[in-house]
C-alpha cells in the first residue's frame, strides 16, 4: 500500500511538471491564468476531489454579479464566458460587461469591484470578457506588486492594484491605455465594431494584447494589430499586423495587388499563449475581412487563419502556420494554443495544439512549426462564383483524425419524424455541396462545419499523466450564400432581411452581401444525425481518439425523454481536467456542471446550476479544501437560460 501511494504521489508531481514549461514553478493550489498555465493546457494536479468521489460534490458557495439586470435591460446577444483565476488567495473575474470583482475563494464573498464604465447603449458585436490576467506571472515573485489585467469591450486596457481594484496610476495614463489609439478604422458605419473580449497574455514584463473586430461589415475595416506593453509603465514595446504591411515580407506575395493594404481583421480574438523559456509568444489570427468572400483579397493570404509564433522580446516572426488557406467559410482559428510536452520515441517535444472550427488537431513541435503528426494538402471544390478565386488545396492532418463529420448527402438527413427528414433531404439537395470546403456559392452552399466549428473559444484540456487531450466540439452544418448588391439591396429596402431566421452580412465593398443560417429541420433540430455535441479523449502519443461520448442536453427535447442525453448539445464553453482523473465540463444548453471519468468517457457527477455555463470551469485548493468553480449566466446568441452566477463546489 506505502509503494503505491508513493508512485501516485510521483505521478501527480510529474504531471505537475510536464503540462507547459512555464507551470512548473507554480504552486499547485491556484490557478493563474485563463487556462491556469501560460500555454493553457488547463491541468490541475489537485486531487483532493477525484473519480472515487466526485458524486459527493455540493454547492460551496454562490455569488451574483449583479449583471443580470443589464441582461434584462435588452442585451440579447450577452453571454458569460469568463473564467476566473486564482493568485495571493483571491479570485478574480468579469462580467460580460467587463467589469473585475475580487473574491474570497473559500466564501465567495465579495472583496472589491472595478466598473470600468463601458457604454452600454451602444450595440457591440459581442458582449462578453473571458476574464483577466495576473501579472508579474510567476505566483510566488515577491519583487513586485501584482497587478490585474483587463482588456475591456470597448478597447481600454487597464491596470489594477490585485489587492485593492484601483487603477494603477504610473500605467499608461492613470491606468488606463486606449486600444483604439493608431489602429486604422474602417469605412463601415455600423456598431462598435473593435473591442476586447479574451485575457490579454503575459510574458516576462509585457502584456501582449489582440482585438475582437466584427469581420463581416466590410472589406476595409479595422487591423488586427497585436501590441506588447510594458506592464509596468504602458509604454508600447512592439506591434504586430498579421496582415504583411511592407513589400519586403515574404508573406505580402500572398496577398494579390492592393489587398494587404485595404483588408482589414485576420485579429487575435482568442486567447494568446506564452512560453516564457523560449521567449515565444503564440498568436490565433482569424480571416480577413470578410469572411465569405476573397475577391479583394486573393492569394493564401499568409498569417490569416493561422498560428504565429513571435519573439516576445522583439516582435519578430519566428514561424507561422496556417490552417486554411483564403479563408471562406469564417473559419477563425478561435482556441488557444496550447502548449504540451509530448513524449514520443522516449523524446519529449515541446509542441502546440491547434484546435480548428473545422474540427481538426495539428500538432506542432512549437519551436519551428514543423508537424508532430504529417500533414498534407489536398484538393478541395472550386468556386463558381465571378471574381473569387479559391485555393486548390487546404491542409489536412493524417493524426489524429477529424473529430467531426465533413459531410452530409441527402440520403443521411436527419430529423424526428417523417417531415423533417424529407425537409432536411430536400434542403440537402438544392444546396451545392461537396463537403468540407465547398464553397459559399449563389446558389447557397452547405457548409460543414460551420463557423460555430468544430471546435471554438471553448479550447482544450489536456491531461500530461494520461497524454489525453480533451476536446468538445459542435456537429452542426450552415447553409451560406452570396447574394448580389442590388438584390440585397432591395432586400433591405423591403424589410425582407428582418424576416429571416439566419444572420446576414453586408460585405460593403464587395459585389455580394452575404446570409448564413444553420441547417435545422422544421421542429428546430439539427438535419445532421446526433449527437450534436461531443466531448473527446485523444492519445497525442499515437494520434488515436480514445474515447468519444455525447455532451450535454438540449432542454427543448425534454419531451423525448432519455434519448435526448445521446444527441448531445450545441456547446460554448471548455473544460478542464485534474490529476484526480475527473474532466469537468459544462458548455451544452442545459444548466449542468458535469464530471468525466477521464478514462472512459462516462458521467460519473452532474451538478445542478442557477443557469446554463458557456464558460470554462476551473479549481483552486485554499486552507487544505478543494473547489470547483464555474461562471453561470449564459449566452444570448445561444439562447440558454441566462443569469449571473459564480458557483463553488467542493466535498462535504
Amino acid at each position: 500500500m506505502r509503494r503505491t501511494r508513493i508512485f501516485w504521489a510521483l505521478l501527480i508531481v510529474f504531471g505537475a511538471l510536464s503540462t507547459a514549461d512555464a507551470q512548473k514553478q507554480k504552486p499547485v493550489a491556484d490557478w493563474p491564468a485563463y487556462g491556469r498555465d501560460a500555454g493553457g493546457a488547463r491541468f490541475s494536479p489537485l486531487t483532493q476531489i477525484h473519480r472515487g468521489n466526485v458524486g459527493q460534490l455540493k454547492v460551496a458557495w454562490t455569488y451574483r454579479t449583479g449583471a443580470e439586470e443589464v441582461n434584462a435591460a435588452g442585451k440579447s446577444n450577452a453571454a458569460f464566458e469568463s473564467t476566473p483565476i486564482l493568485v495571493d488567495g483571491l479570485l478574480y473575474l468579469t462580467t460580460p460587461y467587463s467589469r473585475v470583482i475580487a473574491l474570497d475563494p473559500a466564501s465567495g464573498k465579495e472583496k472589491w469591484g472595478f466598473d470600468p464604465q463601458i457604454a452600454l447603449d451602444r450595440r457591440y458585436s459581442e458582449m462578453t470578457s473571458r476574464g483577466v490576467s495576473a501579472w508579474p506571472a510567476v505566483t510566488d515573485n515577491k519583487k513586485a506588486a501584482r497587478r490585474i489585467f483587463v482588456a475591456t469591450l470597448d478597447a481600454q486596457l487597464i491596470a489594477l492594484d490585485a489587492k485593492t481594484g484601483k487603477p494603477i496610476s504610473g500605467f499608461g495614463e492613470n491606468g488606463v491605455i486606449d486600444l483604439k489609439r493608431d489602429v486604422r478604422f474602417g469605412k463601415y458605419d455600423g456598431y462598435q465594431n473593435y473591442q476586447v473580449t479574451s485575457p490579454p497574455a503575459i510574458i516576462g514584463d509585457l502584456v501582449v494584447v489582440g482585438s475582437a473586430i466584427g469581420d463581416n461589415g466590410a472589406v476595409e475595416l479595422e487591423r488586427g494589430v497585436v501590441r506588447a506593453y510594458d506592464a509596468v509603465t504602458g509604454k508600447l514595446r512592439w506591434s504586430f499586423d498579421p496582415i504583411p504591411q511592407t513589400e519586403k515580407d515574404p508573406a505580402r506575395k500572398t496577398w494579390a495587388g492592393d489587398s494587404a493594404v485595404k483588408t482589414g481583421a485576420a485579429n487575435a480574438w482568442s486567447i494568446i499563449s506564452a512560453d516564457a523559456e523560449r521567449d515565444l509568444v503564440f498568436i490565433p489570427t482569424s480571416s480577413p475581412s470578410p469572411d465569405y468572400y476573397g475577391g479583394e483579397r486573393k492569394g493564401d493570404n499568409a498569417r490569416a487563419n493561422s498560428v504565429v509564433a513571435i519573439k516576445a522580446s522583439t516582435g519578430q516572426v519566428v514561424w507561422h502556420f496556417q490552417v486554411v488557406h483564403h479563408d471562406l467559410w469564417d473559419y477563425d482559428v478561435a482556441s488557444q494554443p496550447m502548449l504540451v510536452n509530448l513524449k514520443r520515441s522516449d523524446k519529449e517535444i515541446p509542441a502546440v495544439v491547434i484546435g480548428t472550427k473545422m474540427g481538426m488537431l495539428f500538432v506542432l513541435d512549437r519551436r519551428d512549426g514543423k508537424p508532430v503528426f504529417p500533414i498534407e494538402e489536398r484538393p478541395v471544390p472550386q468556386t463558381d462564383v465571378p471574381g473569387e478565386q479559391s485555393s486548390a488545396t487546404q491542409p489536412f492532418p493524417k493524426l489524429p483524425r477529424p473529430l467531426v463529420p465533413h459531410q452530409l448527402k441527402p440520403e443521411d438527413a436527419w430529423g424526428l419524424n417523417d417531415k423533417d427528414r424529407a425537409y432536411c433531404r430536400d434542403k440537402i439537395a438544392s444546396l451545392r455541396n461537396e463537403g468540407i470546403y465547398t464553397p459559399p456559392s449563389l446558389k447557397g452552399s452547405l457548409v460543414i462545419p460551420g463557423n460555430v466549428g468544430g471546435m471554438n473559444w471553448s479550447g482544450m484540456a489536456f491531461d500530461p499523466t494520461r497524454n489525453l487531450l480533451f476536446v468538445n466540439t459542435n456537429v452542426l452544418p450552415f447553409e451560406v450564400k452570396l447574394i448580389p448588391r442590388d438584390e440585397y439591396n432591395k432586400m433591405r429596402e423591403t424589410g425582407a432581411t428582418n424576416r429571416v431566421k439566419g444572420e446576414f452580412g453586408r460585405q460593403t465593398g464587395t459585389p455580394y452581401a452575404m446570409y448564413r443560417e444553420p441547417l435545422m429541420s422544421p421542429t428546430g433540430t439539427p438535419c445532421i444525425a446526433p449527437p450534436w455535441g461531443k466531448l473527446t479523449a485523444v492519445d497525442l502519443a499515437s494520434g488515436e481518439v480514445r474515447w468519444d461520448v455525447p455532451l450535454g442536453r438540449i432542454p427543448q427535447l425534454a419531451l423525448i425523454g432519455n434519448k435526448a442525453a445521446e444527441y448531445g448539445s450545441i456547446n460554448l464553453g471548455g473544460s478542464m481536467v485534474t490529476a484526480g482523473g475527473v474532466v469537468f465540463i459544462a458548455a451544452g444548453m442545459d444548466d449542468k456542471l458535469r464530471a468525466f471519468d477521464a478514462e472512459t468517457g462516462k458521467v460519473i457527477w452532474e451538478g445542478q446550476l442557477p443557469a446554463s455555463a458557456q464558460a470554462a470551469p476551473m479549481t483552486y485548493a485554499v486552507g487544505g479544501k478543494q473547489f470547483v468553480v464555474i461562471c453561470a449566466g449564459g449566452h444570448g446568441k445561444l439562447g440558454t437560460k441566462r443569469g449571473d452566477s459564480v458557483v463553488a463546489f467542493a466535498l462535504p
